[in-house]
């Protein structure tokens, strides 16, 4: 789809959604920036890192014992002279007489001549010497440098999704930096004289605005940075002022209301003239929608009922910006009703749906709530969208239906 001033026939949930994904996949040519590894939590990789030194860096003990020659602890017992004590930390660089042990902690060098560790379990001593009951054969319990990683191997793949694990073996090799994406910048705009802030007292033919902090929830759990969140009533000047500002900071913009046929449709009156695209996908709930690019940046237009913005931020914004930033593929699969359904045919439903689960996973879907798009508090108790075909008008319990994870 090319965004034009026009107000366009019924389009179908695949062809809305490879519209939105036409837009935002440039956005996956986003800069690069570097930053400390501590903070890199949760970034995408730009570039393969590879280990700057050998991991484990030096012999060393994997046990508290007694680092000893196994051709000395051949037979046992045996009582061999102790010759001191090397702590994680030490040098360890003095060499091990023929026929000793010397003491060492766990992550303390092996001492030259040694090439074996008793456990401490295994052996009894003094300050002047100890004796092994149990003998080991040559490299037990002793880690030798490279076993982790050989300097110059690849240590974590460009476009990794950095997770803890990743950042300990980023930290293990000393890096203090790395290269990673900008993450997609997102600004939401709700609009509507009716919406006002939480902790405020409603006034008659108020509600709370509960659709700007849904959306940047859901933009920041799917790895989108959140710029602002924010408000304009139903006044064209105030609309155009906040697009305008958010257009200058952010890399998508995704807004709410004013996209139908009423009397005071502030998105859709603004945003048509600009060359927006906006009429009905065939989709319950979230059937207005609209889709603009304003200065270069993608403005989708969602629809106001809270249900109906967060399915349409589920079914057409999610999967994309979820490759874009690295995240794994929203899990679709295929499960059976515990209750018979109804839907309206000729438009693909999205109800919502929560897992019935048992000791080897889920085993069945059931419907939580009806389909209105007002439903809010319903939505909260859904794991899953039940996903109805368009030319489905009724399903029996027990028919397999496709279900998304939320």
């Amino acid at each position: 789809m090319t965004p034009r001033s026009a107000t366009v026939a019924v389009r179908s949930v695949d062809e809305y959604r490879d519209s939105i994904e036409a837009l935002l996949r440039p956005l996956a040519a986003r800069p690069v920036e570097t930053v400390a590894v501590p903070a890199a939590l949760g970034r995408q990789l730009a570039d393969t890192v590879r280990a700057p030194l050998d991991l484990p860096v030096f012999r060393n003990s994997a046990m508290d014992g007694y680092a000893v020659r196994a051709d000395d602890v051949a037979v046992t017992p045996v009582t061999l002279p102790l010759s001191g004590v090397v702590a994680a930390g030490d040098p360890g660089l003095e060499p091990l007489a023929p026929g000793a042990a010397r003491k060492v902690m766990t992550g303390a060098p092996i001492p030259p001549g040694a090439d074996c560790v008793v456990p401490v379990e295994d052996a009894h001593g003094d300050a002047g010497s100890v004796t092994i009951e149990r003998g080991r054969s040559r490299g037990e319990f002793v880690r030798e440098p490279g076993t982790d990683v050989r300097a110059g191997e690849e240590l974590v793949g460009a476009g990794t999704l950095l997770a803890a694990r990743h950042i300990a073996a980023l930290a293990a090799v000393g890096l203090p930096t790395v290269r990673v994406f900008q993450p997609v910048r997102a600004t939401v705009i709700t609009s509507g004289d009716e919406l006002v802030p939480a902790g405020t007292a409603l006034r008659p033919g108020q509600i709370y605005n509960s659709n700007g902090i849904a959306l940047a929830a859901a933009l920041t759990a799917n790895g989108v940075t959140v710029t602002s969140v924010e408000h304009s009533g139903d006044q064209p000047a105030q609309f155009r002022r906040t697009l305008a500002a958010a257009t200058r900071s952010a890399d998508v913009v995704f807004t709410t209301g004013g996209v139908s046929k009423g009397d005071f449709e502030v998105v859709k009156d603004v945003l048509e003239p600009m060359g927006g695209l906006f009429g009905s996908v065939a989709v319950q709930p979230g059937g207005p929608q609209g889709l603009t690019v304003v200065d270069g940046v993608p403005v989708l237009s969602f629809p106001g009922n809270p249900v109906s913005a967060m399915v349409s931020f589920e079914v057409f914004a999610r999967p994309i910006l979820r490759r874009l930033a690295g995240l794994p593929e929203v899990e679709v699969f295929e499960l059976p009703l515990l209750s018979a359904i109804r839907s309206p045919q000729g438009r693909r439903q999205f109800l919502r749906g929560r897992l019935a689960h048992t000791a080897g996973g889920p085993r069945a879907v059931e419907v939580v709530s009806g389909p209105g798009s007002h439903l809010v508090a319903s939505m909260a108790a859904a794991d899953v969208l039940i996903d109805v075909p368009a030319e489905v008008g009724a399903l029996p319990v027990g028919a397999p239906v496709r279900v998304w994870s939320l």
